[in-house]
């Protein structure tokens, strides 16, 4: 098995290739539950930002929805006799802010609406990704039970995302019929 060093407090260790790529997993699970969790304050502020009621509906029930989702991603942690923790994850702190910025940016309307889209769809594309790259990893790690979770809330993001974009065909077109 390849070995990696690694510093423990000034001292070097030999890490195999396998606890790095667990210890990754584990950093990725972290980041994942920040995003999660960070996602439940942010949703009601976006619902609250929309106009058009199907928007504010769908942001409503993908906040339940991302409630269930903090769930299963503790699961995850209690199979892996881990405590749950979360580690600030950068990415969704910026597609987040991203969001905030519309709602600051624009009055309330179908243009502010397109830009909430856009934003939340962000959104989704990196849950998808990072929930396939969890799902894949915990299949190849033999930890089936969390990958099963994952692959659930993998689908429910690629849902969410379909939602958003039948949304978007209507609320651009009016957007730009505002405008003319």
């Amino acid at each position: 098995m390849k070995s990696v060093t690694r510093k423990t407090k000034g001292a070097k260790t030999k890490m195999t290739s396998k606890e790095s790529f667990e210890n990754i997993f584990n950093e990725l699970l972290k980041d994942i539950y920040w995003a999660e969790k960070h996602l439940v304050k942010t949703l009601p502020k976006m619902a609250k930002a929309a106009s058009n009621p199907e928007l504010k509906k769908g942001f409503e029930q993908h906040l339940a929805e991302t409630k269930g989702q903090v769930e299963k991603v503790e699961e995850c942690f209690k199979i892996l006799n881990k405590r749950p923790v979360a580690k600030k994850c950068e990415a969704m702190e910026g597609l987040v802010k991203e969001g905030e910025e519309v709602i600051q940016d624009h009055e309330r309307g179908d243009a502010r609406d397109a830009g909430l889209i856009a934003a939340a769809q962000k959104v989704e594309h990196y849950e998808i990704s990072a929930y396939g790259t969890l799902r894949t990893m915990a299949k190849v790690l033999g930890k089936s039970n969390c990958a099963a979770l994952f692959e659930e809330i993998e689908n429910q993001e690629a849902e969410t995302d379909e939602k958003l974009t039948e949304l978007a065909s209507s609320i651009n077109q009016r957007a730009v019929a505002d405008d003319k």
